[in-house]
């Protein structure tokens, strides 16, 4: 346990002094490569830079991320794969990708407020899709809010939390105000 504290440390250390520009890049990062550890990423971004800091440069970095990701899916299958690849493999695939274009607004943004969902994924099917992407952002911006504020909630240790009946909750509570501003945001902006 002392190891882990110590490296928890040394990490917070390294990104405090390499700037919020790191913290950024970190997080931003996960969007392209899934493997990486976004609550890692938060928690030391937290810690390096106070909560409501950190909170805010990995809301900003997740949703860049997430929304490069799903620009460079959106313009490769329009402008390439769509043209070059036309083919009875490629007809069938196609469709199965764009009913994830009919997922409505609210149901993507509970997907993306999930911690656990691969936002990797996600960005490819909705660039896929040709999701709007008047949709997508406002769903990003939506969801990664709730999600980032739940790995900065939960922190270092989930498995701790989740016999917290606090923290079960919170997650409950998250989820539910993530839904109703999605019913709202959806009627405003008629998305669906």
């Amino acid at each position: 346990m002392e190891y882990i504290t110590e490296l928890v440390n040394k990490s917070t250390e390294l990104l405090a002094s390499g700037g919020m520009i790191v913290g950024f890049l970190l997080v931003l990062l996960e969007a392209f490569i899934p493997m990486l550890p976004l609550g890692v990423f938060v928690s030391l971004n937290i810690n390096a830079f106070n909560f409501f800091s950190g909170v805010i440069i990995s809301w900003i970095a997740t949703i860049t991320g997430s929304y490069i990701a799903y620009l460079f899916f959106y313009y490769i299958s329009n402008k390439f794969l769509y043209r070059f690849l036309k083919s009875k493999t490629i007809s069938k695939i196609d469709n199965k990708i764009h009913k994830f274009n009919n997922i409505s607004f609210t149901n993507l943004v509970l997907i993306l407020t999930l911690p656990f969902t691969p936002s990797c994924i996600i960005n490819l099917l909705a660039g896929l899709s040709n999701m709007s992407k008047e949709k997508y952002l406002l769903s990003l911006i939506i969801g990664k809010a709730f999600m980032i504020t739940f790995w900065g909630y939960i922190g270092k240790s989930f498995i701790e939390s989740m016999a917290d009946i606090k923290a079960i909750i919170f997650i409950g509570i998250i989820l539910l105000v993530a839904y109703i501003i999605s019913k709202i945001v959806s009627k405003k902006m008629n998305i669906e």
